[in-house]
């Protein structure tokens, strides 16, 4: 597999790889009555054990799979990669509807509720062993719907995106959820600390506030990590002291991008969640 270090366009990610990303064999998407998904199965028989990756802007849910079906479905896990919806009268392509002081455009839980409930039955994942990421504001989505449905998947792994501002209250998430957020050090696109533009108009939140509020969430005994490793590609910042649920947060030394070896970083935190 190519690994792309630098990735900023999952629109162009999409355009640019082969449209192999099919409704498993069949070509096309999958439809549901609220949108449409791809998915891409390991060999062998199910159930599997599932990876939904959203997609960032203007990006679609075939680039996800095309980018990432090779390193998930080598270990034996369903790739699926449901499709934004384009707000009218927007250029910038599909979306997410997640932040709270904007006109949603679809009620989001109940379409990923909906691709989960159908790819379980069509496909054969195993629907209470499900892992839900997302990049860019793909990875927003994550961190809305990890605070608001944590019950939708086991664990949430937004990467490159956190809540925005306003950011939500501290006492604001349904309940205790396992968290991996990866971040790149460098990222100017959705800074660590967020940014503001459009005049005013977008006000990206600050990923350490975000990492706060899942403490807080989770009930964690401290607010510094129980954990700090910094060996090899990854620093990762780890929070196992707490009264329900884990947080990790994963640094690596690049920009806005899906970065290399993630696939693994996730799945191998994820399996070792039941450990």
């Amino acid at each position: 597999m190519i690994v792309r270090n630098t990735l900023t366009a999952l629109g162009f990610l999409a355009a640019a790889c082969p449209a192999f990303a099919d409704c498993a064999g069949a070509e096309g998407a999958c439809e549901v009555p609220m949108g449409e998904y791809h998915i891409a199965l390991p060999e062998g028989e199910g159930p599997f054990p599932a990876l939904m990756m959203l997609h960032g802007a203007g990006g679609r849910g075939e680039g996800m799979v095309n980018m990432l079906r090779e390193a998930v479905t080598a270990r034996g896990y369903a790739l699926i990669g449901p499709q934004g919806l384009q707000r009218e009268g927007s250029r910038f392509g599909s979306t997410w509807s997640f932040h709270p002081e904007f006109e949603p455009i679809r009620d989001e839980a109940a379409y990923f509720e909906e691709v989960l409930s159908h790819a379980a039955e069509v496909h054969g994942i195993d629907r209470e062993d499900v892992v839900i990421a997302g990049f860019s504001i793909g990875g927003s989505m994550t961190s809305y719907l990890a605070c608001d449905a944590p019950d939708i998947a086991r664990a949430y792994a937004p990467v490159a995106g956190s809540f925005w501002r306003p950011h939500p209250a501290l006492d604001a998430c349904a309940g205790p959820v396992d968290v991996l957020h990866t971040h790149g050090w460098t990222d100017g696109t959705v800074p660590i600390e967020g940014r503001v533009f459009r005049d005013g108009a977008v006000r990206q939140g600050d990923v350490f506030a975000g990492m706060e509020i899942w403490r807080e969430t989770n009930g964690c005994n401290r607010s510094a990590p129980d954990e700090i490793t910094n060996e090899g590609f990854y620093w990762q910042r780890i929070w196992t002291s707490c009264d329900a649920g884990s947080l990790t947060f994963a640094l690596f030394p690049g920009g806005h991008a899906v970065p290399r070896g993630w696939a693994d970083l996730a799945l191998d935190w994820y399996e070792a969640l039941d450990q």
